[in-house]
């Protein structure tokens, strides 16, 4: 859009620091054995107690996702016969109730061969934050070009071109890893996780017209 007369470009921009509001962890089970078929049921055993533990913790666990399953032999270095057999599969859990969050993924370690990684914590991508962080930018930017024509004796009067030049948040992590080690006496401890502030940020590009300067 072309106009006659003075303009002024400005940045708008806002950095918050904000709760998150979902927690990822994930958790591996593990299965491993001479016999296939054996190593494949205890795969699925061990699989079938994470699930029956995850369904006993709702309405905390959100969601929960199967990503990654696989099954290999193990052969011995000098040639191709097989010595065993090595299973895994890996479920992906979202959590919204972080009060219970500490005591899920101790309870999923204390499983036999059962590993947990994360939290990973985010912000739902829905999220207002991320709207009222744009709103912010954009009064931001208004009040930079007012100023700036206050400074020249002069006055905003419209809007020329607005453009979003800002990076989203991405997610933040704080990495704890747990071995299962097969149910001690008395139950796994207590475990207290403090959620990582999410940085949301929002920036724009304007052009706004003003009225003639009063170059004094």
């Amino acid at each position: 859009m072309a106009m006659d007369g003075p303009v002024v470009q400005v940045r708008g921009e806002v950095t918050r620091e904000v709760p998150p509001e979902l927690a990822r962890f994930a958790v591996t089970v593990t299965a491993r054995g001479r016999d296939r078929e054996a190593t494949l049921t205890q795969l699925a055993e061990r699989a079938a107690a994470v699930r029956v533990l995850l369904d006993g913790s709702d309405p905390a666990v959100a969601r929960r996702e199967t990503g990654d399953l696989w099954v290999r032999p193990q052969t011995k270095r000098s040639g191709e016969r097989v010595v065993g057999w090595l299973g895994s599969v890996t479920t992906t859990v979202t959590v919204t109730d972080f009060t219970a969050l500490g005591e899920l993924m101790l309870r999923l370690a204390d499983q036999d061969q059962v590993s947990v990684s994360g939290p990973w914590w985010e912000l739902r991508p829905d999220s207002p934050v991320h709207r009222e962080a744009r709103h912010a930018a954009i009064r931001d930017a208004l009040l930079r070009a007012r100023e700036y024509a206050e400074a020249l004796g002069a006055r905003v009067t419209a809007l020329i071109e607005l453009a979003d030049t800002g990076p989203v948040a991405g997610p933040m992590f704080a990495r704890a890893a747990f071995a299962g080690g097969g149910g001690a006496g008395g139950g796994p401890p207590e475990l207290e996780l403090d959620p990582q502030p999410q940085t949301v940020q929002a920036a724009v590009q304007a052009r706004f017209a003003i009225s003639d300067p009063v170059l004094d």
